[in-house]
C-alpha cells in the first residue's frame, strides 16, 4: 500500500495455485494511494459493523383453522444494470494524498524474511472476518463492503496467510502493507493501527481496499461502488472489482490515468479473480 504494495506472489498453473516472495520475479508494482476522489472527505469515525437486521414478527397462532394458508408471492429480482466505465476520469477533489511510491532498493535481497510468532490460520480468519464486516465510509458511502472472499484472497496472494513475514521490498504481514502507507492511512483516517499486528493489518488492507473502491468508483463509474464479479465482462479493465485489484498491487496512478481505466497487471488480476473462488484459504 502506500507507496506500494507488492505481492509475494501467487501464480496459478492449471488449477494449482502456489504463492512466492514478493521479491522473486514477475509482476510487480507499487499499490501507491493518492487523491481520493469523493467530494467531501469523511472525519474519522468508528467503523460500524453493519446495520441492525429488524426481528421478523411471529405468525399467528391460527391460520384459519384448517384452511389452506396463500402462499406470498415472490417478488421477481429485477438484473441490476452493469455500469459501463467511464471514458475518462473525474477530476480529484481531495489534495491529501498518500505519498508517492519509492524506488524500490532491496539490497540484494532474494527472499522474505520472518520476524516475532505466525498467528494461526484461525486467528487470521477471524481477523479478516471482522475487518470485512466493517463499514468504512459511513458518512459518505456507506454502501461501500469489502467482500470477504477478495480480503481472504488478496491476502493468500500477498502473503500466503503468513502474519509475520516481511517481503524483500518492506512490504508487512498478511496484507502486505508498506509501512509508509500505514502512516498515511493513520494519519488520514485518524487511527492507530500497529502494522506489525496481525489484526490491524487485517484492517489496514482492508481500508486501503475500501479507500480505493471509493477513488476509482467515484472516478470511472459515478458513485457505483459494487465489486461484484458478476458485473465484469471478458475484458479485465470492464468492472469496479477488477480495478480495485489491480489498484491493491500497482498503484491507483497506474489505473486510473487520464487515457481511461487501465489494468496494468493482468497476472496479479487473474489470480486473486481466481482465488476467490477456488482458493484453499476459503475453506479454513
Amino acid at each position: 500500500m502506500t507507496g506500494r504494495v507488492r505481492r509475494l506472489g501467487l501464480v496459478l498453473g492449471a488449477t494449482v495455485l502456489a504463492f512466492v516472495a514478493g521479491c522473486a520475479n514477475g509482476e510487480t508494482g507499487a499499490t501507491d494511494s493518492a487523491a481520493e476522489i469523493a467530494a467531501g472527505v469523511d472525519q474519522a469515525t468508528d467503523p460500524t459493523t453493519g446495520p441492525d437486521v429488524e426481528p421478523t414478527p411471529e405468525p399467528s397462532s391460527v391460520a384459519g383453522l384448517g384452511a389452506r394458508p396463500t402462499p406470498s408471492a415472490t417478488p421477481s429480482k429485477t438484473p441490476s444494470k452493469r455500469p459501463t466505465p467511464r471514458q475518462k476520469p473525474k477530476p480529484p477533489v481531495e489534495t491529501n494524498v498518500p505519498p508517492a511510491p519509492k524506488p524500490v532498493n532491496d539490497g540484494g535481497c532474494t527472499k522474505p524474511r520472518y520476524e516475532g510468532e505466525a498467528a494461526s490460520r484461525a486467528a487470521v480468519k477471524q481477523a479478516l472476518t471482522n475487518a470485512a464486516g466493517r463499514t468504512y465510509w459511513p458518512v459518505s458511502a456507506p454502501s461501500i463492503k469489502i467482500p470477504l472472499n477478495l480480503l481472504k484472497a488478496t491476502a493468500w496472494q500477498e502473503s500466503g496467510w503468513q502474519s509475520n513475514i516481511i517481503a524483500c521490498d518492506g512490504g508487512v504481514g498478511l496484507m502486505q502493507v508498506m509501512p509508509d502507507t500505514a502512516t498515511w492511512m493513520n494519519q488520514r483516517f485518524e487511527k492507530s493501527y500497529d502494522i506489525n499486528d496481525y489484526q490491524d493489518n487485517a484492517y489496514l488492507g482492508a481500508t486501503y481496499l475500501a479507500w480505493l473502491t471509493k477513488y476509482i468508483g467515484d472516478a470511472f463509474f459515478d458513485g457505483d461502488y459494487r465489486l461484484d464479479a458478476d458485473l465484469c465482462t471478458s475484458e479485465l479493465n470492464s468492472c469496479l472489482l477488477n480495478a480495485v485489484i489491480s489498484a491493491y498491487n500497482f498503484g491507483h496512478g497506474a489505473v486510473v490515468t487520464d487515457e481511461g481505466m487501465r489494468i496494468p497487471n493482468p497476472q496479479y488480476v487473474r489470480n486473486v479473480r481466481a482465488l476467490m473462488t477456488e482458493c484453499e484459504c476459503l475453506s479454513f
